[in-house]
This record gives C-alpha cells, structure tokens and sequence, in this order.
C-alpha cells in the first residue's frame, strides 16, 4: 500500500487520479490533499477517501462553508504544506496544480527525494534547472502524467540510451482553431476557445491548447525531461488525438503510444511505477480509425521560435515565457485582450528581458514577479 499526496485535488487531473486510485484501492491510501478554493468537491473527496491531510489555501475559501465543521484541523501554511509533502510516510507527490503555483510543490516534493508525479509543466518550463539538477542530487524520481510526455516516457527503452534517439515527435490535437488562419481569429470568443475537439480540460490548459502555447511548454518541458536538444523534438498536429507521441530511433523505427483521449491513461502508468494498473477505458476500434498527421501553421512559428530559444538559452528565459503567458491568458479569460493579443504580450515581454542564469529558486520567484509587472504594462498598452 502506497500513500499518496494528491495535490490539486479539485481540478481536472485531480479528478482523473481520483478515478485511478478508486480503482485500485488495494494499492494506494489518500494520505493528503491539497487544493485551492473548491470546498464542495474538497468536501465530497474528503468525504469518500478519508484523507489523514488536507491542505487548502483558507485565504480563498468561504468560512461559512460545511467543509468547516468537519475540517477545522487543516494545514494552509508554507511550512505546513513541505511537512505533509516532506512527510517520511509519503511514497507518492502528485503534482496536479495549474500553473506557476505548483513551482512550490515539485521543489518541495523533489528536495525531499520523493517520486513526483508531475501534470504541472509550468514548474519544469520556469525551473528546469534548478529542479532537474536537484532531482539527480536527491535521487528523486520524476514521472510525467501529461498524456504527451508519459507518452515519452512510456516509449523509451528501459535502459534509456538517449544515443539511440534520432527524434521524439510530440502530438497536438490543433486546438479548435486548427483549420483558421491567425489574422481571423481577432475576435474569436472565450466559449469558441474553450471549446476543444478531443479533450475536456481546465480554462487555462484549454485557452493555451487554442493557442498552441501549450505545445511550446510541452516542447520545453521534454528538453528538461528528457535531456534531448530541441532540435531533436518535433511537434506535428494530430487531430484525433490517438498518437500522443512517438519515438523514432537511429535504425529508422519508430515506436508510438496510443490511447483514446483521457488522462486516466497516463496517471494508471505513472502510478504503476512499471507495474500496469487495471482501469476502465474505452478501447480504439481499429476497423474504425482514420488517423492524419499534418505540420503546425506556419503563422504560429514565432512562438515555437520562443520555446526552441528557452530550450538553447536556458536562464530566466523559461520563467519570462511561462509568466507572461499566464498573464496574457487570465487577461483574455477576463475579456481585457482579444485572443491574438495573447501572442503579442507574450513576444513584447519576453523582448523586454535578456537572458540570465539562474542559480536559486528565490531567483525564479524574482524573474516572475518582474516578468508579471511587464506582461501586465504590456497589455495595458494594447488597448
């Protein structure tokens, strides 16, 4: 029995673990959850899976709320919230937060040596080297449970010989702006970004599938992952969202991982550890697919072209990309940018900064209080 501290709980992916482990209870034990400000989902979690911890953000939350009477005792410090990560008994950190706010957590978690499973690109992108270096010194194991990068994982050979890899190809389903050229989708709504082909997912997530961003954070993520050159990862538009990646080797085969779009694929492999865990899922009829692979637009390169120059620069670059966009997206979500001024904050801003090393984690939180202040004079400026 693995104890497991599931962090993000109330989110998409946090549901998508839920459903895994309530599938193999014989496996796992909820030890601690962590979430933000949905009390009624913390509270039927709680409810059902019993968790010995539960850390939430009280500065968000409703006092008036049940979930009150029943939790008095919960963590909500910085401290308290590194104890329950930190905790000897805990086996497994699912990092399932949304954005930069999950940076906390992963160094936590990896500073203690522990196995992260980890949903929250945005630490990686912002903080690759300082997490990847760290992770090795604390032997602390990082598994990815974004379908694309378990996809990645999945497919390398056990050995991990990197020699033997001549390209990674990372999928993307397009978004539901695939078919439309850039300069029409000035005023594209929130509902028509939000709404994706394949995949049901959070706001932010599905505003950054729209714009591709995601691919990029994607992009950038694998380099820290799994060590490869950028030039070496391909991103290629797959609309049906079967293939999530593939490897191709030196000898010309290429190995791919396919499954029906949902995240209960990925976060079974990943909490198996090389142990395949049961799960319900619908299987791919064969006799029935039809799969098309096609190149990204040319008119988003430019910010591919940003994510390639993070991956060969390194520094603060990660942190600038990430911040600005998060602002840029929270923005577009509260309706003060049209959806292609989300490009335009991000490229100004990350225009505004020169590339520096990174030496401390205090140094990332720096670089994105900074990159925060210019993203939003930025956008102040577009309008």
């Amino acid at each position: 029995m693995k104890n497991v501290v599931l962090l993000g709980a109330t989110g998409s992916i946090g549901k998508s673990c839920l459903n895994v482990i309530r599938q193999n209870k014989e496996h796992f034990h909820l030890f601690g959850i962590g979430f933000g400000s949905n009390l009624d989902r913390a509270q039927e979690i709680a409810k059902e899976f019993n968790p010995d911890h539960i850390f939430v953000d009280q500065y968000q939350t409703d006092k008036s709320h049940i979930f009150w009477q029943d939790h008095s005792n919960t963590l909500s410090s910085e401290d308290e919230l590194r104890g329950l990560i930190q905790d000897s008994s805990v086996d497994i950190v699912i990092s399932a937060i949304s954005g930069f706010a999950g940076l906390k957590a992963s160094y936590f978690a990896i500073e203690a040596g522990k196995v992260i499973l980890i949903a929250n690109k945005e630490s990686i992108v912002a903080a690759g080297d300082i997490l990847m270096p760290l992770a090795k010194k604390k032997n602390s194991e990082i598994i990815p449970i974004d379908s694309e990068h378990n996809a990645i994982y999945q497919c390398l050979p056990l050995e991990k010989n990197l020699k033997e890899i001549s390209k990674i190809l990372i999928t993307a389903s397009g978004g539901p702006f695939r078919e439309k050229p850039l300069r029409d989708l000035r005023r594209v709504s929130l509902n028509d970004a939000m709404n994706h082909p394949t995949w049901s997912m959070g706001a932010k997530i599905t505003i950054d599938s729209a714009t591709l961003i995601n691919k990029c954070l994607e992009l950038i993520e694998a380099h820290y992952l799994f060590n490869i050159p950028e030039s070496q990862i391909e991103i290629v538009v797959h609309p049906q969202s079967i293939i999530h990646s593939m490897i191709t080797f030196i000898d010309g085969s290429t190995i791919a991982q396919m499954s029906n779009p949902s995240m209960e694929v990925p976060i079974s492999n990943a909490l198996g550890m090389g142990k395949r865990l049961p799960i319900n899922f619908t299987e791919i009829d064969f006799t029935e697919l039809n799969l098309s692979f096609e190149p990204v637009a040319h008119d988003r390169k430019m910010i591919f072209d940003m994510a390639r120059e993070v991956c060969n620069k390194k520094g603060n670059l990660g942190v600038i990309f990430n911040a600005s966009n998060e602002i840029a997206v929270d923005a577009f979500i509260n309706k003060n940018i049209d959806f292609v001024d989300i490009y335009e904050a991000i490229q100004r801003t990350f225009d505004c900064f020169t590339c520096s090393k990174i030496n401390t984690i205090d140094e990332i939180f720096e670089y994105d209080k900074e990159a925060r202040i210019q993203a939003e004079m930025v956008i102040k400026s577009l309008h």
